[in-house]
């Protein structure tokens, strides 16, 4: 019985359900045992049997008391064992609901339900210590975050938070940093032996208190990617108008905004021969034939683009696309950029859904 009790235990009920116990304390309603006895016994026998129970989610003081509520606990006859264990098989069964101990529990619980600026302000209000635990906090955060965190610190500092996450994250941290800040954090590492608890949860705390101390933004593009997807949807003529006029206002943030814009023409730059028949599987075949009879009326890098794709699907479908295209004739421009707009938008879903990846500016500019 007592196998099968530890194996059943959902671990948020367990530890709600111990401090239910311990709420008995005044009570004496078996064998003179008051609740913080009892649950001694059942923290001894789920331990025995080997359950998994999270005993670090109880407060400080409940931990403490529990540990030495056991130092003085001696010998408990079978009887009493079972009586306990019953009583407490019981009371997770009445369980309905588990909900977080106290404000930090909760908060933690509603990360990205309520609002950033309704987070920070109770968290702010109650004193709320970040997230619980902050090397939780910091594990989440992307690997480039983190870089630029570790360069910000000193090397002994870097070197703990490097310990602390887990290798994968660690290794695309360092990814992300110049070699000689790595070489420097990795070899600091050697001498985080003699560090403290104590000083390895000071360390987080002061690190989540800097990503909490960030100020809120509210878009989470840069002003260039989105000026760049807004002329994306431009016809040419306008786009040409505004890259022009932005490129004698502000160049360097023109060349940002161009980086950004993915049109017809940069197909072939930016997108993996590997992605080609899952765009044409997407995007109307009669629109496709527009887009490609329009591309190869208008500039090389159109044609270059139309190229790019009829080279990397099925022969047969080329070769049909070919034929269609030669009965189709001249297409007018609206209709031409309006078709070349469904393909980039079907592309552009593609990624936003995961299911592709454009090649970067930077890899084009190394194959050029």
């Amino acid at each position: 019985m007592q196998h099968d009790l530890a194996l059943a235990l959902p671990p948020a009920s367990t530890m709600d359900t111990l401090g239910g116990f311990d709420a008995l304390a005044p009570t004496l309603p078996m064998n003179g045992l008051n609740g913080k006895a009892k649950a001694a016994i059942v923290v001894r026998l789920l331990l025995n049997e080997g359950a998994d129970i999270a005993i670090e989610d109880l407060s400080d003081e409940m931990q403490a008391t529990l540990t030495q509520q056991m130092g003085r606990m001696g010998l408990v006859d079978r009887d009493t064992l079972h009586s306990v264990a019953n009583e407490f098989a019981e009371m997770l069964d009445n369980v309905g609901l588990s909900f977080p101990n106290g404000l930090a529990g909760a908060l933690s619980a509603m990360e990205g339900k309520i609002s950033r600026q309704t987070e920070r302000r109770l968290r702010k209000e109650a004193g709320v210590r970040q997230f619980g635990n902050p090397w939780e906090r910091l594990r989440a955060l992307p690997a480039e975050d983190l870089a630029e965190l570790a360069e910000a610190e000193s090397t002994e500092v870097a070197a703990v938070m490097l310990s602390k996450l887990d290798t994968a994250k660690a290794a695309e941290m360092l990814s992300h940093m110049p070699g000689p800040v790595a070489r420097r954090i990795t070899y600091a590492v050697r001498y985080t032996g003699s560090v403290t608890p104590d000083t390895v949860d000071r360390i987080g705390l002061s690190l989540a208190a800097q990503i909490e101390a960030r100020p809120e933004i509210a878009f989470e593009e840069t002003p260039g990617e989105r000026i760049g997807a807004i002329l994306t949807q431009s016809v040419a003529a306008k786009r040409e108008e505004v890259l022009t006029a932005l490129d004698e206002e502000d160049l360097e943030f023109a060349t940002d905004v161009r980086r950004s814009i993915f049109t017809f023409a940069i197909i072939h730059q930016r997108v993996n021969m590997i992605d080609v028949p899952r765009i044409i599987r997407v995007v109307p075949q009669p629109d496709l034939v527009t887009a490609f009879a329009f591309a190869f009326a208008n500039g090389e890098d159109e044609q270059e683009s139309a190229e790019f794709m009829l080279a990397n699907m099925s022969s047969r479908m080329a070769n049909n696309i070919r034929d269609e295209i030669a009965e189709k004739g001249k297409v007018r421009t609206s209709v031409g950029e309006t078709a070349m707009g469904v393909v980039v938008n079907v592309m552009r879903e593609l990624v936003q859904a995961g299911e592709m990846e454009l090649r970067s500016q930077d890899e084009d500019d190394d194959d050029g």
